[in-house]
């Protein structure tokens, strides 16, 4: 049984979750001569609107069954994504198979669910999207016929295209199109399997899952990697950016790999503290950590423990940056990265008197937890994350003589800062700065006489 369709020029598929600006956006299709095909909730909203709209299940001759779970499947659909030109026209005419020229679907919000503590295994099942990721897939397959649009961020990049082209998206930007189609279904795949995997037998989470799937976006290209012979780019996660991919740059050259690992290890330790911190950082390694009622207080005394370091180091800062620790650095040393949780108007301004300067925005909050990531050949180790904040009831006293409240508070202080140091790490600290650091060396002794020297020296 064959439903019915409209006759037009073009015909355009929508069944989207994701709601922002679909109204506006299928309005301006309509004004280049589309006829609007769309299912359940969509469909509605579409009419509410004012819009003329068919029914997926007009058009298909066929209800939707099943809670909504089988709607789109349905050859009147998938042959209209799927019709080749010149190649199916005769078999779709043969069987009312109208072409279907744009398919704009995003997909049920399954990540958004589960990322709930309360989601359950029900709720997160009933999230997984089956019609919406084969339509997407059958009109990627086919971008020389068809456009695919699965993101509301695509829309106004869509309406150009047809606001400049008669109408018609042009093959180059279908193919792009395609390519962000199959790139969206392939993290919506891994999220299910990353959370499905994690699930034991009894429902409990796992901390990690029989198979770990990762998903990134690139940023941009470097110059080149950790040295200028090796090429590199710098990706972000496909989740919610965080960290210094969420980082808003507000001057300075572009960041270098090198840049990014360190400014990564420096606002790591920067947010292990809750008081006014300063961290330097230098070759990945912390070279100066301190504490103060200020910014400024503890920049002075995270310069003094190792100046020499800290020369051409990235610098980050727990707050706002102000204008009189902006000064006091540009006037005394060269600094790659200048990262803070935000930098003040008149701080910008005095850092606009060293351009080159990379000055970093970071946001604000500690960052979430997860699992850190070592890839070794052929393979990934897996480990939590080191965010545990040591306490006092985490500590044993073993000695005869108990700290005194200073010496507690300097072992707490110096905890945070030595988990941040490359093994063998060693840390003094007094005063709620530090005074030496020893990284990366075979024998912890030999740490230990470079962490007493550099305490000598500062």
């Amino acid at each position: 049984m064959n439903g019915s369709t409209p006759s037009a020029a073009r015909l355009a598929l929508i069944r989207v979750s994701d709601k922002t600006g679909i109204i506006e956006f299928a309005t301006r299709l309509t004004a280049h001569g589309y006829a609007l095909l769309s299912t359940g909730g969509t469909a509605r909203a579409l009419a509410e609107a004012g819009l003329d709209v068919t029914e997926v299940s007009d058009h298909t001759g066929f209800p939707e069954m099943m809670a909504g779970r089988v709607k789109t499947l349905h050859p009147r659909i998938h042959g209209g994504l799927l019709g080749r030109a010149q190649t199916d026209e005769a078999v779709m005419a043969e069987h009312d198979i109208p072409r279907i020229d744009l398919a704009v679907i995003n997909l049920y919000p399954f990540e958004a669910v589960t990322a709930q503590p309360d989601c359950s295994l029900e709720d997160a099942i009933e999230n997984i999207d089956i019609g919406g990721p084969a339509m997407v897939r059958s009109a990627a397959k086919n971008f020389a016929a068809v456009g695919v649009v699965t993101s509301p961020e695509q829309y106004d990049a869509v309406l150009h295209q047809l606001d400049s082209n008669e109408g018609q998206l042009d093959s180059a930007f279908r193919y792009d199109l395609a390519v962000a189609a199959f790139n969206r279904i392939a993290q919506y795949d891994n999220a299910i399997s990353n959370y499905l995997s994690a699930l034991g037998s009894n429902g409990e989470r796992q901390a990690f899952p029989q198979q770990a799937n990762a998903s990134y976006t690139k940023v941009a290209d470097l110059r080149y990697g950790e040295n200028p012979h090796q090429q590199a780019a710098f990706y972000r996660t496909t989740a919610a950016p965080d960290g210094l991919a969420a980082t808003r740059q507000l001057q300075g050259k572009e960041l270098s790999y090198n840049n990014i690992a360190d400014a990564d290890a420096a606002w790591a330790c920067a947010q292990a503290f809750a008081a006014p911190a300063c961290v330097i950082v230098k070759h990945a390694n912390p070279c100066g950590v301190a504490l103060g009622d200020s910014l400024l207080a503890a920049y002075e005394k995270a310069w003094a423990t190792d100046s020499t370091s800290a020369f051409g180091g990235i610098i980050a800062f727990n707050r706002e940056l102000d204008a009189g620790t902006a000064a006091a650095i540009i006037d005394r040393q060269f600094v790659e990265v200048l990262m803070a949780t935000g930098i003040s108007e008149p701080a910008r301004e005095v850092l606009q008197q060293k351009p080159n300067i990379r000055v970093l925005a970071m946001p604000a909050g500690p960052a979430p937890a997860g699992l850190d990531f070592k890839r070794v050949s052929g393979g990934l180790l897996l480990q939590t994350a080191d965010s545990v904040q040591l306490s006092r009831a985490d500590c044993r006293v073993v000695s005869e003589r108990q700290p005194s409240e200073q010496q507690w508070d300097d072992l707490l202080f110096a905890w945070n800062v030595v988990k941040q140091v490359k093994s063998n790490a060693i840390v003094f600290a007094a005063g709620g700065q530090t005074l030496g650091i020893g990284a990366g060396q075979m024998s912890r002794v030999d740490s230990t006489r470079i962490a007493r020297w550099k305490a000598g020296e500062a």
